[in-house]
């Protein structure tokens, strides 16, 4: 009696026509899908362009080499009156940067000693700090901008009744006035003695971890790093001193007429904006830091105490950098959110990115196409170097923690 062999995978699938096969006609949709969405896209551009150039506006970028013809109140890279677009562009994406920057450094301290407080036993203090999550999470934003920048940073005195320190430092309803540091020679050896002292400590912290690991022994390296890190500049200044003389001077601010000249100034609208970023955003951050420790195991704390650490080493040692991997990916999106944010500072007149630019040069230059696409793709960088950067960090700490 002959057997009769039952069909393999291979044969059914040789028996199967091609437009049955659910694979073959998954990437076939896949591929008219796309090919349909950039038709629609070419077709978009293709209408723009037509459009654009029936209206004698063809699409271009030579305007960004045109003068630009306005000032800005701040900016970090010098800017006058005959400076280009492209100039007065990159000053806007700069102020973007710093207030960003500023914020996110400031939100991120905030948040955590919030976070670590909401947690504590005492009464009064987890209760403070739950206090101000519940309020300054349900403020929207741009009241809180409109709150500290017409509510308590224009009430200050005015230039003549400037509060001062040591009539070196000003504040005034113009701004806050600092010294402005002027390098001298050989002042260059002093930044070369603090960048040794930086990788010194770093490289003391990474061999004090593997001496630990094998011996158990802990290093003070905090008090050795913050030894390399100041006593280096410090002998440096000295020797510097010695050599060259004073290795830095400062230019102190002056009042000249109605305003101070010289100094640096810092202006009360970025103030207001780094301050109300930070406060606002430093609400949903506390919450992520609570999150991320009340997801470590309760018995590593009772284990840290039983081994004899204090508190504030098991906080430091044990729980943190366990949270951390729970804390890193939603805390990616919040400074996501402070630079998305950050684009409310025209509402209290702060020059930044979308204000100088997307503002001023696209109502002068009437180019809205081509400013809105470089506007997009600033923050579109901007974000995707964040996102990128958190990322690389989250499994770097992962790879630390296994």
């Amino acid at each position: 009696m002959a057997d009769i062999a039952k069909p393999g995978r291979h044969d059914r699938q040789t028996a199967t026509a091609w437009w049955r096969d659910e694979h073959i006609r998954g990437l076939i949709a896949q591929a008219i899908t796309l090919l349909i969405v950039v038709g629609a896209i070419l077709f978009l551009i293709h209408n723009m362009i037509v459009n654009r150039e029936a209206q004698g506006r063809p699409f271009s970028y030579s305007f960004m080499d045109n003068i630009a013809g306005f000032p800005i109140a701040m900016s970090v890279i010098p800017v006058d009156l005959n400076s280009t677009i492209t100039r007065i562009m990159v000053a806007g994406m700069l102020n973007t940067m710093v207030a960003g920057v500023a914020s996110i450094i400031l939100a991120t301290i905030v948040g955590f000693v919030i976070g670590v407080m909401r947690l504590s036993p005492n009464y009064l203090i987890s209760r403070l700090a739950g206090a101000y999550i519940e309020v300054f999470r349900n403020i929207p934003l741009l009241v809180q901008l409109c709150f500290w920048y017409f509510g308590v940073l224009k009430l200050v005195p005015n230039q003549r009744n400037s509060l001062n320190l040591l009539d070196a430092v000003f504040l005034n309803v113009r701004g806050f006035y600092l010294p402005r540091p002027l390098p001298q020679t050989g002042f260059d050896w002093i930044i070369g003695a603090l960048a040794v002292g930086i990788i010194g400590a770093l490289l003391l912290r990474r061999w004090s971890r593997q001496r630990q690991a094998a011996t158990g022994e802990r290093f003070p390296v905090l008090w050795t790093g913050m030894a390399l890190v100041v006593g280096l500049p410090v002998l440096a200044w000295l020797a510097v001193s010695m050599i060259y003389g004073t290795p830095l001077n400062w230019e102190f601010p002056v009042l000249k007429g109605f305003n101070f000249q010289g100094g640096i100034v810092l202006l009360p609208e970025l103030t207001a904006l780094v301050i109300g970023l930070s406060i606002y955003t430093a609400a949903y951050i506390a919450e992520i830091v609570r999150g991320g420790i009340q997801a470590v195991s309760h018995g590593q704390t009772e284990a840290a105490l039983a081994l004899g650490l204090r508190r504030s080493w098991t906080l430091r040692l044990v729980i943190i950098p366990q949270a951390l991997r729970v804390i890193v990916p939603p805390l990616t999106s919040q400074y996501l959110n402070i630079l998305k944010n950050s684009t409310l500072a025209v509402f209290v007149g702060y020059p930044d990115f979308v204000s100088v630019f997307t503002g001023t040069v696209l109502n002068q230059t009437g180019r809205e196409v081509e400013v809105v696409i470089i506007t997009m793709l600033f923050y579109l960088a901007i974000s995707l170097t964040i996102s990128l950067f958190m990322n690389w960090y989250n499994k770097h700490i992962a790879l630390v923690e296994r």
